[in-house]
């Protein structure tokens, strides 16, 4: 369930931290949520698709992780993303 490339480009415009930016901890996780909802909305059609859950929770974890690492080395950004997002604070 692959990103169309407009969308992408988006979230990266929007959550970028300068012109260059696509690595930040804000931008992969912003991408990273949207092929999460994506793929739970194709999951909820198709229930017996394994392989695309086991990717669904690989990047859920994936988007955990980059959390994490966000919460650890700058709070107030953390809590910036997560409210944009629509996520819970952990």
């Amino acid at each position: 369930m692959a990103l169309p490339k407009e969308r992408k480009q988006e979230i990266i415009s929007s959550f970028q931290r300068h012109e260059k930016d696509t690595g930040s901890p804000e931008v992969q996780i912003a991408v990273l949520t949207e092929r999460i909802n994506r793929l739970t909305e194709h999951l909820k059609n198709n229930k017996k698709d394994v392989h695309s859950r086991r990717g669904l929770i690989a990047m859920i974890h994936a988007r955990r992780r980059h959390l994490e690492y966000l919460k650890n080395t700058n709070y107030k950004r953390y809590l910036e993303v997560v409210q944009r997002l629509g996520l819970k604070v952990r």
